[in-house]
């Protein structure tokens, strides 16, 4: 806080007092209160010097806790779109309320709620939702979940996009992988800004979408409703489809997805203009398949010809990279504006930790993280969600690297550190979440762990995923602990 210019003795002190509290919070704590903290400071008087400690002190404590959300099930919203069992919701967010829970988040499925028409929305259960979680006393955090449901893990519903989405007759509107296998689960970002849906482009619909959510949700927004993330891929990540359950299993490198008529079109003219026409014809020959190991293939390889590190692996990765980021630049671009001031808008990136300890980041780089031969990918991330002063959320946050298949070269521990530090270092928010269910006290302390660690504490964490299992017995106890060891850690 700035030093008063002049006033009683006692604010002088107050304010040698809070800069010490101040000094004393992670960067991000300091934004949330070093407004609140300046006007006791300039205020002050000495009748009321205690009243604005205790003030001032209870503010820092609040902004130290690290809220902690629950996930709700994949199908809270059924076929019909209407709320699954919402007497036994009701009172599974009560007790989420009662174990110190902050809030929820869920998916807002487009497949559901734009399903019959273009521009036909159904919005109503999501209503009764919210409705329900602010009678609970907690937030919602909704997803805008333009992917399908299915086909990814821990995947346990079949919610396609849209019929009139899908029966589109333009070309080059889906991912497509060198073998012309085609993934429905999320419209290729080399579509984003053809009007292949009546006359729209996909970002128009995303848009469109958005805004009608926002004003069918009316005073939730701002309220209930402070924070919204935006899916800009499978799975709801920021990525490409390069590793589908259909094709691919653990611990495959997976495949580039850039061989629809559109990414072709797209690639030949960054091609021409490097220089190159001969690198515009589609993804390098040598990268193997969707289960091959990066020593089994030339281009992950570190020796091999036209590797990853060559001019033509940096062209290609540098092209493939950039049109994902540039896909989520537009589509967040979307969110703010439709979403309005007041609303945090959040992204989710994939913790994709598989041969993050091998040279060529393999994995990460068929998915469009071009995180090796000295770049970050996280980095960039970071700097693009900056723009929109969006958060950063991430998984596997309750992963070790010795709890992974040694021969897999997994590296999620590090992973998450080198995620967090570029979001923070980007000046945006980081929040986490677990990969895979998990219950025991080893994965709270790892999540602990890394929500705290390096001076770059988290936002929030989200666990996943509320259930019975979750809910019961000794599981609610191992978990409200967690959540009220999160308190008082920023």
């Amino acid at each position: 806080p700035r030093t008063p210019a002049r006033g009683s003795r006692a604010a002088q002190l107050l304010h040698r007092v809070l800069t010490c509290v101040i000094d004393a919070l992670p960067r991000r704590s300091v934004t949330r209160t070093a407004s609140t903290l300046h006007t006791a400071a300039i205020t002050m008087t000495a009748r009321g010097l205690l009243a604005a400690v205790a003030i001032a002190a209870a503010a820092a404590v609040a902004a130290a806790d690290i809220p902690v959300y629950v996930m709700l099930q994949l199908d809270v919203v059924n076929s019909n779109n209407e709320l699954n069992d919402p007497n036994g919701l009701k009172s599974q967010l009560q007790q989420l309320a009662s174990g110190g829970v902050a809030g929820v988040m869920g998916d807002v499925w487009w497949g559901l709620c734009e399903r019959s028409a273009p521009q036909a929305y159904n919005f109503s259960a999501y209503k009764e939702l919210a409705d329900m979680v602010q009678g609970a006393g907690m937030s919602y955090h909704p997803v805008m979940s333009f992917h399908q449901c299915g086909g990814n893990v821990g995947d346990k519903c079949n919610i396609p996009l849209p019929s009139w989405a899908r029966s589109t007759s333009t070309d080059g509107v889906w991912y497509q992988d060198a073998q012309g296998n085609k993934d429905y689960e999320y419209i290729s970002l080399f579509a984003d800004e053809t009007a292949a849906f009546g006359g729209r482009t996909p970002i128009q619909i995303y848009g469109d979408y958005m805004s009608a959510f926002a004003s069918a949700m009316g005073a939730h927004m701002g309220s209930t409703i402070k924070s919204v993330e935006v899916s800009m891929g499978p799975a709801g990540e920021m990525r490409y489809p390069s590793y589908p359950l259909s094709r691919w299993s653990f611990c495959g490198v997976g495949e580039f997805q850039c061989y629809g008529s559109l990414a072709l079109a797209n690639l030949a003219a960054a091609a021409s203009a490097a220089g190159h026409p001969e690198w515009g014809h589609g993804g390098p020959d040598n990268a193997g398949s969707y289960n091959s190991h990066p020593g089994d293939t030339g281009f992950f390889s570190s020796g091999g010809q036209d590797n990853y590190m060559s001019d033509y692996g940096r062209f290609f990765l540098g092209w493939y990279s950039g049109e994902l980021l540039a896909h989520g630049d537009r589509v967040l671009s979307a969110a703010t504006s439709a979403l309005g001031g007041g609303i945090e808008v959040a992204g989710k990136v994939s913790g994709i930790h598989w041969w993050y300890k091998d040279p060529s980041h393999a994995a990460e780089l068929t998915a469009g993280y071009w995180n090796t031969d000295g770049h970050d990918a996280y980095a960039d991330i970071s700097a693009m969600f900056a723009k929109h002063g969006a958060k950063f959320d991430f998984t596997c946050m309750e992963m070790e690297d010795n709890q992974q298949p040694a021969s897999c070269a997994c590296g999620p521990f590090e992973l998450v550190q080198q995620a967090k530090t570029a979001a923070d270092s980007a000046g945006i928010a980081f929040a986490g979440e677990n990969a895979l269910p998990r219950y025991d006290q080893t994965a709270y302390n790892t999540i602990i762990q890394q929500s705290t660690s390096g001076g770059h504490d988290i936002e929030d964490f989200t666990y996943l995923r509320l259930g019975p299992t979750l809910l019961g017995g000794g599981n609610w106890n191992t978990f409200t602990n967690f959540v009220n060891a999160m308190k008082g850690k920023r």
